[in-house]
């Protein structure tokens, strides 16, 4: 094996076989790691997100979380019900994109398609940043190093994910677990100091006084709230989407992981915010000095300063930056699910040595990268461009879930289920787009009907290729004709010699092309009697016929291109065969001694061609001796 090889197995791992898929799939323990991490994490920074905009109402504000963290488990509730029906119901993935163009149409089955790949780009962003937002809550000194530091974490996430779904679920399972396994004991020690104390715990360590009152609660704030806070439901579509990932039974599996996820997700958002108000616990302004995450405060005021805060918080940043992997799961299936349709290019339907669609992961790659260094890393910069994808998604895919039932023409009380999460999620939509317009909603927005509009413009692509090479009847035979054949020429030489034998056992009508220059001392026109005409001749071949072309501006391409584009025209009904003779060296710096002109060429001829115009190479190795 090769160097190169070694590295790649050694990075990658080693390729595998079709025939290998079933090893690849999953069970719940592993699914809750790949499929669950950006749902767990948004605990996070969803209750933060909601107590960031209730800093001006001082420590009242802290009371409003608890309220506003139950509506969200409620919507929480009913979503998941909603998804555990649509695994039954499509038990190959249904995601949103599948169950709206199904049920809704394609211009549905669009807006879904848009509306989740920007969702999961966004949280493929957002849990980096908050991952790296958190060590910068531990270590002040690296804010300066935010971009760098998330730049990394990406890197560290791609070289996991190319290592297959498998392997992926392996490596995240610790930082998962630990996460959750962490947070309940805060919660739970929490909690009973609460009941212990009368509902009025001490803090073990001082935490920072809540600001003053500035501004009171109106029903705008309170939009704004409930919409970020709304960021702790993204990633609950992810099981949906990649039922196909679980081993048998796959419907069970996915819903068992389902379940978990949301379970603790509820716990978690429900402990956080009880916890918050009872030990009083506002957020810091993330712009300011001295910021620390409420996680960060909330552990330190039940558990202490000691070693295990430390354990939590480093949980809490690995279980944020590693989030994102929720995306590098979802997003290759949902290309290739749009890609099967011809919506997207074909190329996402292409699977790497890993039995990855490596393509999807590449985009994700390079838009996460994009959306980091435009908006510098900071986390409370991408929030507000979050959550509109996502429950845009949930809306399209519940209300499809409606028809799905109604086509059936039974399960009236699964068409409830459907039809309630369907309400919730467009009215949370609705919301979230409004109360978030201004800060940065519009350019989700925005680029959700930019998306809409590429996938039109490649489905017509494709639409119109199918039209013109569409056949429908057998071959032609008055179509098996003798191509011409043309040989650009130079001089007399071994590839000449290369290019003129293949010529001649294709076509009996041969036309070598030479162009000569000013300056041009003979060329092969000197020889070409004594080479070529002669031997052909005594042999009783066709003897090739040499057409000169005068170029007093020492250009090659242009008399070249204009005479095959002639003979074209001149010669209709027949094909055009044009031989392209050209030189292969071994080292890649040795094609800098010598012209590129076939290459040259060859972009020429598909550019200026036309469907009778066809192009052949005749490659010269140079013998590796």
């Amino acid at each position: 094996m090769s160097f190169t090889g070694s590295t790649l197995n050694l990075l990658f791992g080693r390729p595998l076989a079709t025939s290998e898929e079933r090893a690849e799939h999953i069970g719940p323990i592993a699914g809750i790691p790949i499929f669950g991490l950006d749902a767990l994490s948004s605990a996070a920074y969803g209750p933060e997100a909601a107590l960031t905009l209730l800093i001006p109402l001082g420590l009242a504000g802290v009371h409003y979380i608890v309220p506003i963290s139950a509506a969200i488990i409620v919507l929480l509730t009913i979503v998941f019900f909603s998804y555990r029906q649509t695994i039954d119901a499509y038990p190959h993935g249904g995601g949103s994109y599948t169950v709206a163009t199904e049920n809704l149409g394609k211009n549905a089955g669009l807006l879904a398609a848009a509306a989740l790949m920007i969702d999961y780009i966004l949280t493929a962003a957002v849990g980096i940043s908050a991952g790296v937002g958190a060590l910068i809550s531990a270590v002040p000194s690296l804010q300066p190093h935010t971009l760098e530091l998330c730049l990394l974490v990406l890197a560290i996430l791609t070289l996991v994910n190319m290592r297959g779904v498998r392997d992926t679920g392996v490596v995240f399972m610790i930082p998962t677990y630990l996460f959750t396994g962490t947070l309940l004991i805060v919660i739970a020690a929490g909690v009973w100091h609460v009941m212990a104390s009368g509902g009025h715990p001490q803090p073990l360590t001082a935490l920072p006084v809540p600001p003053p009152v500035t501004a009171t609660l109106g029903l705008w704030l309170l939009l704004k709230v409930f919409s970020s806070g709304c960021t702790a439901m993204t990633g609950v579509e992810a099981v949906s989407n990649g039922v196909m990932a679980f081993r048998d039974p796959t419907q069970k599996n996915a819903k068992t992981t389902l379940t978990i996820i949301i379970a603790l997700l509820a716990i978690l958002l429900a402990g956080i915010a009880f916890l918050c108000r009872a030990y009083n616990i506002a957020a810091t302004n993330p712009d300011g000095t001295g910021y620390e995450s409420v996680l960060s405060m909330l552990t330190r005021a039940v558990m202490g300063h000691g070693w295990f805060y430390y354990l939590t918080i480093a949980s809490v940043l690995l279980v944020l930056a590693l989030s994102a992997n929720t995306a590098f799961a979802d997003f290759p299936r949902l290309t290739r699910a749009i890609a099967l349709n011809n919506y997207m290019p074909h190329i996402f339907l292409l699977r790497g040595r890993r039995l990855l669609y490596s393509w999807g992961i590449y985009v994700l790659i390079a838009l996460t990268a994009i959306l980091l260094i435009v908006f510098g890393g900071v986390t409370d910069r991408l929030i507000p461009l979050y959550a509109i994808g996502a429950f845009t998604a949930f809306t399209l895919s519940q209300a499809g879930m409606v028809m799905h039932w109604k086509r059936k023409g039974r399960s009236h009380g699964r068409m409830f289920v459907n039809g309630l999460g369907a309400v919730a999620t467009g009215i949370t939509t609705l919301v979230v787009l409004v109360a978030k317009f201004a800060d940065g909603a519009w350019i989700t927005a925005l680029l959700v009907a930019l998306m809409i509009l590429v996938m039109r413009v490649v489905n017509r692509h494709y639409r119109r290729v199918a039209r013109e090479i569409r056949l429908d009847r057998p071959i032609s035979p008055a179509e098996v004709t003798e191509p011409i054949m043309i040989v650009p020429v130079d001089q007399w030489s071994r590839i000449t010699e290369k290019a003129l034998s293949f010529a001649l056992s294709m076509s009996s009508d041969i036309r070598c092309v030479h162009v000569q220059v000013a300056d041009e001392l003979d060329g092969i026109c000197a020889d070409w009697e004594k080479d070529v005409a002669a031997p052909l001749r005594e042999a009783g071949k066709c003897v090739p016929k040499l057409d000169v072309l005068k170029s007093p501006y020492r250009t090659v391409l242009q008399p070249l291109i204009e005479y095959i584009l002639r003979v074209e025209q001149q010669t209709a009904g027949r094909k055009i065969c044009v031989l392209v003779p050209e030189l292969v060296v071994k080292h890649w710096w040795e094609n800098l001694l010598h012209n590129r002109r076939a290459d040259l060429l060859k972009v020429l001829l598909l550019v200026r061609g036309n469907q009778r115009i066809v192009v052949v190479n005749i490659p010269w190795y140079l013998e590796r001796g």
